[in-house]
């Protein structure tokens, strides 16, 4: 523990705790002269782009390399004697405190889970001096004109979430017809029900993808959009008017040399017929959201489909993006797309998390906050999602405790409202769908 006197920040704290996956990640904890803690635990991805901030790993045999004593040594040697003395308030100094001792854009010194841990625990603190729940401090106190997000919720895993089981990586339900999110919820449950009703009947074996969603192995993609589409049906919903269907592609996982390697019917694609593919896809069902479309570097065919779909769905970047505010404005002066998936851990700071959310917002975009593969039972990203007003939440499947956290951490916000909260739902998909 590194101690300083006299300072908002007095102590900060940090140490080896475990993800979801059985791997190694940073709890940072944060203490005030005071006596305010805050604290948070870094998440990891498993499908991540090029650009996005890099998790310090120790390497070697130990725990498969994936250790992470390095950073934490540099929370403690680099991070811990700057910070300590910086009033626990000033987001914006703290985060710009971290990227500097860092100095690569991509976090590679002090590690992107470094960094992010300690970018969240000191939100946390900040909110604790005020004695408030950090999404209620975010709002500045008021609780007035709340937003509560609508879940995009995996229903069937693929991709690198599943062992490559399916080419696409997130077969996901998005319930916008609820009248509240606890609704929501229970929409979703039934939907994740009746899938794996459906699995069984088919005689379909199935394990748990990263995220908690199914995973199948079908005999195609289409089959697999059609189980998901039969199981919002059987559960009684209407995808057209009530739960929407959005596909997470990343197409980076299997773009290789100068083609798209479908495992699925053992295809390999031009991207031309890879575009003529997802086309045929967006003709033939109802897909109301698709993320990552294509590889990361082609802004060329994310423009092609923005101009041919943008009108009726959300075209979302992540790996095309990967929550920078440069990217983002390329993408805006390209017309790759029309919606951010904003991941804090991709920016290794909150602040750079949200001004990429802003960019994405100043130009008329939807924004998505969404959680990692690699997830603890931390709750943070709850609270940025409606402290930030953000209205669209990704978190993973209906299934597996850190994912169950966050749902039901939402649930309690929207709870503590009563009649103030308000859900997103159809004001945020009514310019694709009448109603």
């Amino acid at each position: 523990m590194v101690e300083g006197y006299g300072v908002s920040i007095k102590t900060i704290d940090a140490f080896r705790v475990w993800d979801s996956r059985g791997r190694p990640t940073i709890e940072v904890r944060v203490e005030t002269t005071s006596g305010a803690v805050g604290s948070a635990i870094a998440p990891a991805g498993a499908s991540t782009g090029s650009g996005e901030a890099v998790d310090l790993r120790d390497g070697g045999e130990r725990f498969g390399g994936y250790d992470v004593l390095n950073a934490i040594a540099a929370i403690y040697e680099i991070l811990a004697p700057r910070l300590i003395g910086v009033d626990e308030q000033d987001q914006h100094a703290i985060d710009a405190a971290i990227e500097g001792l860092d100095g690569a854009a991509n976090f590679a010194t002090i590690g992107g889970n470094a960094a992010v841990a300690t970018s969240m625990a000191t939100a946390h603190v900040a909110a604790a001096v005020h004695e408030l729940p950090l999404w209620l401090y975010l709002r500045g106190g008021k609780d007035d004109n709340v937003t509560l997000p609508v879940p995009e919720v995996q229903i069937f895993g693929g991709g690198a979430h599943a062992d490559g089981q399916m080419d696409l990586q997130d077969f996901m339900v998005v319930p916008f017809g609820a009248k509240n999110f606890a609704e929501a919820l229970e929409w979703v449950a039934e939907i994740y029900r009746a899938a794996g009703a459906q699995l069984k009947k088919n005689n379909k074996s199935y394990g748990v993808a990263d995220e908690g969603g199914y995973w199948p192995s079908f005999s195609s993609n289409d089959q697999a959009i059609e189980a998901l589409l039969q199981a919002i049906e059987v559960a009684g919903f209407d995808p057209r008017k009530s739960v929407g269907i959005s596909l997470d592609i990343a197409a980076n996982q299997f773009f290789r040399g100068d083609c798209y390697r479908l495992s699925k019917g053992e295809k390999n694609l031009s991207p031309d017929a890879w575009f003529d593919c997802l086309t045929g896809w967006l003709q033939q069902y109802p897909i109301l959201m698709i993320e990552d479309p294509f590889e990361e570097h082609d802004l060329e065919r994310h423009a092609r489909l923005q101009s041919a779909f943008g009108h009726q769905m959300q075209i979302v970047g992540d790996d095309l993006l990967v929550t920078n505010s440069a990217n983002v404005a390329q993408a805006v002066e390209a017309k790759a797309c029309n919606t951010l998936l904003c991941k804090p851990n991709q920016a290794g700071t909150l602040t750079r998390a949200r001004l990429a959310a802003e960019r994405a917002y100043s130009a008329d975009w939807d924004v998505i906050l969404s959680a990692r593969s690699g997830e603890t039972e931390d709750v943070t990203i709850c609270h940025l999602a409606v402290g930030w007003g953000i209205k669209q939440f990704k978190v993973g499947s209906f299934a597996r405790s850190e994912r169950m956290a966050k749902w039901n951490e939402v649930l309690r916000i929207e709870r503590s409202l009563g009649s103030k909260a308000r859900y997103a739902g159809r004001d945020v998909f009514a310019k694709f769908l009448s109603f």
